[in-house]
């Protein structure tokens, strides 16, 4: 056996790193008032161990935001889990996966088969926010997105179709070191089809059901929801262009319905990356707590005050300003123009919560990242080397 192929079979360990300081204001706050902050957010450990040739893989995430931003991010539109305007913290134990991703490598079959447990992302809707270019999360997150979720998955993958399923629990965390509830695996399940007919272009249907999200002793309504979205991620006239188009739905059963539209791109020149977003989005507005960006908690009946529509166009420019001490460094920048608009009834006003209608913010900061390439989050099966690079990185 030669060399190459003895190093191929061995197995393997990559761990990375990031970070990102960011300095935001806004006046999209209650009352209207302009309102800034400093924060370090997306402190993250990665780990990827696999046996000899990836026959099994543990995909871990450790993420420390509990520490760093224990009450949140200052976001615009933001909320789930208690908090409004304000991204929540994710769990320590962000993500815990042990998958196999080709169980079918030494059949002469032209189908991959891929199975996975733990804690992670549901094969549900887009990539996490925090792969993609645009460092404020987008209002959809927890439209788009299923995570930090025990869960048993498999997928199969024949030419340019692949389908996952899985099974897992319903209930969101509720805090950074609070664990799935393992009495509820099970109660919810999820469905996506991607079609890839060229390499760097794709398409993506999904469909969930899951068992009230918002409490974890099942006494809330369910969410039955919705994702397709088309993603290019390939060279246009020699230059990398990443884009993506998405449409979201999530019905909460005998409540209300949540709708987005969300388009962002970003072409990459060099060290230079110009991206652009804009999302419309609905949310729920649910009564406040003495603290503006916190809801009430436990949800109470009729809890919900009324709905908003969220129109957000962000253009951001980041730079590769290389390496030091072996950690990269990217400087970015990037400013969001804000409409907020009332959808139906309901008791909540927007104009007068907010003092207007059009707001704006503004996001400075660094992207600090080391070791490995990021992952595309939530992808358990086989590994391209394009598949690990994020639209932000160096191509």
């Amino acid at each position: 056996m030669g060399a190459g192929t003895s190093q191929a079979q061995a197995p393997s360990v990559q761990v990375g790193a990031q970070a990102i300081p960011v300095v935001t204001e806004t006046n999209a706050v209650p009352g209207g008032r302009a309102f800034g902050e400093t924060r370090l957010v997306q402190p993250m450990v990665m780990v990827r161990a696999a046996t000899g040739a990836e026959r099994l893989v543990l995909q871990a995430t450790g993420d420390f935001e509990g520490l760093t931003i224990k009450n949140g991010e200052l976001t615009p539109g933001a909320w789930g889990e208690g908090f409004s305007d304000r991204r929540h913290p994710h769990t320590y134990l962000h993500e815990f996966m042990l998958f196999a991703p080709d169980i079918l490598r030494d059949l002469p079959l032209p189908a991959h088969l891929f199975l996975g447990a733990g804690k992670g992302f549901v094969p549900f809707g887009t990539d996490d926010p925090m792969s993609r270019p645009t460092e404020r999360f987008p209002v959809n997150h927890h439209l788009s997105q299923i995570l930090e979720r025990a869960q048993a998955m498999a997928g199969i993958s024949v030419g340019p179709a692949k389908l996952e399923g899985a099974v897992f629990n319903g209930d969101e965390p509720q805090r950074p070191d609070q664990w799935p509830n393992l009495s509820r695996f099970g109660d919810s399940w999820s469905l996506r089809l991607t079609l890839e007919p060229m390499s760097g272009l794709e398409w993506e249907g999904s469909r969930a059901h899951v068992r009230s999200p918002e409490t974890r002793d099942v006494g809330g309504v369910d969410a039955s929801k919705w994702s397709t979205a088309l993603r290019w991620d390939r060279p246009v006239l020699g230059r990398p262009v990443y884009a993506m188009l998405e449409w979201s739905q999530t019905q909460d059963v005998g409540a209300f319905t949540l709708r987005s539209v969300l388009f962002e791109t970003q072409v990459s020149a060099g060290a230079h990356h110009p991206y652009f977003r804009i999302e419309r989005t609905d949310r729920p507005e649910d009564e406040r707590n003495p603290d503006p960006f916190r809801d009430q908690r436990p949800i109470i009946e009729n809890s919900v005050l009324g709905l908003t529509r969220w129109t957000i166009g962000t253009l951001g420019y980041l730079v590769d300003a290389g390496r030091v001490w072996k950690i990269d460094w990217r400087p970015f920048t990037e400013a969001s123009l804000i409409g907020i608009e009332k959808v139906g009834g309901g008791l909540f006003d927007p104009a007068r919560f907010y003092g207007a209608e059009r707001h704006w913010s503004v996001t400075t900061g660094v992207r600090l990242s080391w070791g490995m390439a990021a992952h595309r989050m939530g992808r358990y099966e086989r590994m391209t080397g394009g598949e690990m690079v994020m639209p932000m990185e160096s191509r």
